[in-house]
């Protein structure tokens, strides 16, 4: 055994040791140093002693210590590539330790993958950088890889190595920004982050992985090494189903849900995603739901930030368990035919130190320029979507969570934030584009590529926009100019719908366009009609606490709501509690008032929203020609002094269709006249004041005849009965 101390060079024992050496390869590991010989060399700063074992006929060499902070090296017979070995040693506490050399293994990732990266088109990126088990020249281990192209070093630290940054230094691949290490015999749920050294002042932290697919439980912020590929799914039916569906004609009823407050056990702790994969599946079941649609539970430091602050794009919360776990919530859901849909956050980050913030000590996800990258509204940062490499960690997100979690689609959050570079912002505070105009070009391209993406990638699969302004073509198709989501929610629709309820029954009449404006725009957009949680918080108050009046107008008025909401044109979602009437201000920290089922009142409007939810999955008039003239038609939108309103609702057989009515006024009208297409014995399907549901029983009967009078354009009439702020809906006997 001989030294070959001359061959590092001058300075790198310094560098390794101050954790500043950018290119530890160079340094350490496997060496050829000629006449048939290897240097090796090791950095153990809790090693007492090392040694080098050739595996192949098991001599043992004793390494040099080259300095006191646990530099050691050995000159040992052999050649490289081609040696095996691992090292032996003893910890100044006395124990034994034995481990593999991370710095004998070359690159994993190729050329090829860099340069989809560079190129923003690398749609499996988050197969390559982030933490990946996998087996590298027969040894299985952990692979880490993450971008920091401002970066003088990178290194893994964690308890495998007591969180010394000096210990693990990454290899630097070209000039692609990517840094990478093999390191074997670590395996899945080791804790790690990236401590990272800038070019730029020195800049020092620890990050965790923006690529990590689980975390610690908050407050603790370590990113988590788990196996995404040893859950079995069993929902290969729904997903072949899924994949032969047209979203814009099938039935969409959505129950968007908080995990962390729908439900909780006794002691006030949260349900887990398999207690979830049983309650709350169960009870969208039985409750006719089509899909959940799930606040973020994408990992998020801050509960209170109802997930919409992520930090962890690629990891499902820890808060309700592992990865696996909620694989099986979403396996559960597809076998019991509900969609599973996740708000996505693309618009903006949290400025917290142990995410994507100042990564590298540089903006790198953010722009530097503050009029750019800050949103003065929430003090988040803003993505910078005309950098490659952040516009591909974006889109392949959107793709990693319809592949690896089967989800059915995303809610893509704050829309109209993203596409104006002054959303929020006074002259002066925001930057023009280069036509010197308002619109966000790079991110209007990302929405589109990426809607692009998932419609071709992941068929039958939505993207649905949260957009509140009146930007053109949201949900129409790239090719056309559109934005190219599947669905925009209607927030008009909303805003006017629950300004009108909130009003006296007595001043509605001077109100009633708020009720028929939105059939002057229904399909100019592929519409959701979203009673959403944004509407019952911030001292919003509740659904049934905007509505005036007693305690039987407020509820009957709720159910005429529902009914309004399930038979106008377009998709459904209503959030958690409001279907059984909910009087308290939803609160992230407390599970919904459950206890107010045993009132009857509130288990009849429960009832209600059952079947109002099978009613609409089970008549395709309701839901076929959602985004088309050809499915609804006016009856009678004139009667403002009545405040009732009259409408047809059609599939596409045109003789398969629905009549509704419905009364916004607690005075009951008898022998009210509609025209009706056709003639004929035409059945009460639904009727929101019947005692089942909490009403007074006014109605028709079951049942009414057409009699042979021409009315409203059409050569039938029907004298009906329209119960007190009640809704009745007919189908005519075929």
């Amino acid at each position: 055994m001989t030294s070959a101390t001359s061959a590092i060079p001058t300075g790198a024992l310094d560098a390794l040791v101050n954790a500043t050496h950018g290119a530890p390869f160079d340094v350490l590991g496997p060496h050829p140093v000629g006449d048939g010989q290897v240097s090796i060399r090791a950095f153990r700063s809790f090693a007492r002693r090392l040694y080098v074992v050739d595996e192949t006929n098991g001599k043992r060499y004793e390494m040099t210590r080259l300095n006191q902070e646990g530099v050691f090296q050995a000159t040992i017979p052999g050649a490289w590539p081609g040696l095996d070995y691992h090292f032996e040693g003893e910890t100044y506490e006395g124990g034994d330790d034995r481990y593999l050399d991370p710095y004998r293994f070359g690159p994993v990732i190729t050329d090829y993958d860099l340069y989809l990266f560079g190129q923003g088109t690398h749609l499996e990126v988050y197969e390559k950088l982030g933490a990946h088990i996998m087996t590298v020249d027969g040894v299985r281990g952990v692979h880490f890889a993450v971008w920091a192209p401002n970066a003088q070093r990178v290194s893994v630290i964690g308890n495998f190595n007591r969180w010394d940054d000096r210990l693990h230094p990454m290899r630097s691949l070209q000039n692609s920004g990517v840094w990478e290490l093999f390191i074997p015999g670590l395996a899945e749920y080791e804790v790690y982050k990236y401590s990272i050294r800038s070019r730029v002042n020195n800049y020092l932290v620890d990050k965790t992985d923006p690529y990590g697919f689980a975390f610690e439980m908050r407050p603790r912020t370590a990113a988590v090494v788990a196996d995404l590929e040893k859950y079995q799914w069993g929902d290969s039916a729904w997903m072949e189903r899924r994949a032969a569906t047209e979203p814009l004609s099938a039935p969409m009823a959505i129950y968007e849900v908080h995990l962390g407050s729908w439900r909780r056990k006794n002691a006030g702790e949260w349900l887990t995603y398999r207690d979830l994969a049983r309650e709350l599946v169960g009870y969208v079941k039985e409750m006719g739901f089509t899909h959940i649609e799930l606040l973020p539970v994408t990992e998020h430091p801050f509960d209170g930030s109802w997930g919409y602050q992520t930090t962890g794009y690629y990891a499902p919360t820890s808060r309700f368990g592992t990865p696996e776990e909620f694989m099986h919530l979403v396996d559960q859901c597809h076998q019991h035919g509900i969609g599973v849909i996740l708000d996505w956050v693309p618009a903006h980050f949290p400025k917290d130190g142990h995410a994507l913030s100042y990564f590298d000590g540089t903006h790198l996800y953010e722009h530097a320029d503050p009029r750019q990258a800050e949103h003065p509204d929430w003090g988040t940062y803003i993505f910078n979507y005309g950098r490659h490499e952040v516009r591909n960690f974006l889109m392949a997100n959107a793709m990693f969570w319809m592949r690896k979690y089967h989800l059915d689609g995303l809610r893509v959050d704050a829309v109209s934030s993203l596409i104006y570079l002054d959303f929020s912002r006074e002259g002066g505070e925001w930057i023009p584009n280069q036509y010197g105009g308002r619109e966000n070009l790079d991110a209007i391209h990302f929405l589109r590529e990426c809607n692009e993406i998932v419609h071709r990638e992941a068929p039958g699969a939505v993207m649905i926009a949260e957009e509140s302004t009146a930007w053109p073509m949201v949900s129409r198709p790239t090719y056309l100019g559109g934005l190219g989501f599947t669905f925009k929610w209607d927030m008009g629709w909303m805003h006017d719908t629950l300004e009108y309820i909130k009003k006296d029954p007595v001043h509605r009449r001077y109100h009633h366009n708020m009720i028929t404006f939105s059939m002057m725009y229904a399909f100019s957009e592929n519409f959701v009609l979203s009673l959403s949680h944004d509407e019952v918080v911030h001292l919003k108050g509740s659904l049934i606490n905007k509505i005036p009046g007693d305690w039987w107008q407020k509820f009957a008025t709720l159910r005429l709501l529902f009914g309004y909401q399930y038979t106008h044109s377009g998709k459904k979602l209503n959030f958690m509690g409001q279907e059984f009437g909910q009087w308290n201000e939803w609160s992230e920290a407390r599970a919904l008032d459950w206890f107010l089922l045993d009132m009857p009142m509130h288990a009849k409007l429960h009832a209600w929203v059952r079947d109002l939810n099978h009613l609409y999955i089970s008549e395709p008039s309701l839901f076929e020609q959602d985004h088309d003239w050809k499915g609804f038609q006016w009856i009678d939108a004139n009667d403002a002094d009545q405040s009732i309103f009259s409408y047809i609702r059609f599939a596409t057989d045109p003789a398969d269709f629905l009549i509704v009515a419905f009364n916004f006024t607690p005075v009951a009208r008898h022998n009210y006249r509609i025209g009706v297409p056709a003639p004929g014995r035409y059945t009460e399907l639904l009727n929101s004041d019947s005692d089942h549901y909490g009403g007074g029983n006014v109605g028709n009967e079951g049942e009414r005849m057409t009699v042979d009078e021409p009315s409203h354009s059409f050569p039938q009439s029907l004298y009906i009965t329209i119960p007190p702020l009640g809704i009745v809906i007919f189908k005519p006997n075929r």
